[in-house]
């Protein structure tokens, strides 16, 4: 299966929001925080890298992805040197960070690029009958909050969904949360029904997905609270 680029648009500084299509397929299947393979041959190898969707099931062979440069790496670079109309071998999507429990609230939390499954399953599984939805999202500097005014005006539009977006180097003008995610997990997970504090609930998922120190710092902290491990689902990008 191949890939081929339909747009590339710069959305932070060394990030972009890609548009692909599959034109082997009339409409590409996926679910919601899955992920594509693209594969391609850097520097005399055959180099394969996974990144999640970050757009929602449609009728087309349509997809998009938010990615960002990492100057060293094998693959990205390529992919930012592509013009539309060029392609990269891709392999069909794949994963396990969907939505599992749609009776549950979710929790979801992303530092970096890790917000583009969150993107997929918030315009997936958001609406007016949904349960409720958190979305607690960390970067360093305020350019760097990606798709803010689409989950700004999510909030504004669903009642059951709140955007936390908290910066750890924040300029003069920022009045929201500073700090990294971890600071803010409690207001993340909100009370409990009849008002009780934040603690280990059996009616909500929670999701993250960043790097491997933010994953595995808040993993730590929601079993101390007393949350199963089958209540968090994860994905680390390295």
């Amino acid at each position: 299966m191949r890939a081929r680029l339909i747009q590339s648009v710069e959305i932070a500084p060394e990030v972009r929001h890609f548009v692909f299509e599959a034109p082997d397929v009339e409409k590409l299947f996926f679910t919601p925080g899955q992920f594509v393979s693209f594969t391609d041959t850097v520097g005399g190898k055959k180099i394969t890298r996974a990144y999640s969707i970050a757009s929602a099931p449609g009728e087309t062979n349509r997809f998009e992805l938010c990615l960002n440069l990492v100057t060293d790496g094998h693959l990205s670079p390529r992919l930012f040197s592509m013009q539309p109309g060029e392609s990269v071998e891709m392999l069909p999507p794949l994963g396990q960070f969907v939505i599992r429990h749609a009776d549950r609230d979710a929790i979801l939390i992303a530092t970096g690029t890790g917000i583009a499954p969150f993107r997929s399953i918030l315009r997936a599984h958001l609406n007016d009958a949904s349960r409720a939805f958190t979305l607690l999202f960390g970067v360093r500097h305020e350019h760097s909050l990606m798709y803010r005014a689409e989950f700004e005006e999510m909030a504004r539009h669903y009642s059951h969904f709140r955007f936390l977006s908290t910066l750890t180097r924040p300029g003069p003008d920022w009045t929201g949360l500073t700090g990294r995610v971890q600071q803010h997990l409690i207001q993340s997970l909100g009370t409990r029904p009849g008002g009780e504090p934040p603690g280990p609930r059996g009616d909500v998922d929670v999701f993250l997905c960043g790097l491997k120190a933010m994953v595995d710092d808040v993993r730590n902290i929601l079993k101390a609270m007393g949350f199963d491990r089958k209540q968090i689902l994860y994905e680390k990008y390295d």
